[in-house]
């Protein structure tokens, strides 16, 4: 079974801010509230990367959070470098080859590979759109089987599905869910969405939030609320 975490560490804050110093501020004001910061996209071209490693200098776990899906050779060798940064975490899609040349570039180092699944804004007409036939729980499903076969250490899916991918992908994988809003929180363009403690006891040992504790009018209380949630979870 997974070590016992912290309930500090199982909230991860992403921070979608507009600029480095956006997000600077933003981790100053949370202080010790926080002690796990994801760091996508709009963070990544201007100054994240180094922004992420100033953060993992300075003693707080980092989610880079980059979706990475390319050739198997690409991608091999970007994790092997992604491995060298001090990340806690990376994303790539969930793609049966992308997840073994991961798997391959990570090696013996500490760096945690997730699978997305399939994205949190997304449900069956939008799977349509894309191409894919079937629904939204049948393919979290076989993604996270193929997952468990190519050797990754976690999945990111929707709360809603944690219960099926803990089936599927045994106890020992760790689940990420984004997608949570504390009740009476706007849901946003998220579409299938629970609260920090339903996530919790469904199964999901980090819960990705954003704009609940980054747009709050005191994101601090507000990280301090999520925190003291899960922890009666």
């Amino acid at each position: 079974m997974p070590a016992i975490i912290d309930p500090r560490d199982r909230m991860i804050v992403a921070l979608d801010l507009p600029n480095v110093g956006a997000a600077l501020k933003m981790v100053e004001t949370l202080g010790d509230a926080a002690t796990f910061y994801k760091i996508g996209y709009q963070l990544v071209f201007c100054g994240g990367l180094d922004l992420a490693r100033d953060l993992a200098a300075a003693g707080k776990k980092v989610f880079l959070d980059v979706k990475l899906h390319d050739i198997g050779n690409t991608i091999e060798h970007a994790v092997e470098n992604v491995a060298k940064l001090g990340m806690t975490f990376v994303t790539v899609h969930a793609y049966p080859q992308t997840m073994r040349a991961a798997a391959k570039g990570r090696g013996d180092a500490a760096l945690k590979i997730l699978g997305v699944t399939v994205l949190t804004s997304y449900d069956e007409a939008d799977l349509a759109e894309a191409g894919y036939t079937g629904t939204v729980p049948a393919l979290v499903e076989r993604r996270a089987a193929q997952a468990r076969e190519a050797g990754i250490d976690g999945l990111v899916c929707s709360p809603l599905e944690v219960t099926t991918v803990r089936r599927v992908a045994g106890p020992d994988m760790l689940l990420v869910t984004p997608g949570v809003r504390p009740a009476g929180a706007e849901v946003g363009d998220q579409k299938r969405v629970l609260t920090p403690a339903e996530a919790i006891r469904s199964g999901a040992d980090h819960l990705v939030v954003g704009r609940p504790v980054v747009g709050a009018a005191d994101p601090k209380a507000a990280a301090a609320a999520i925190v003291a949630e899960i922890a009666g979870a």
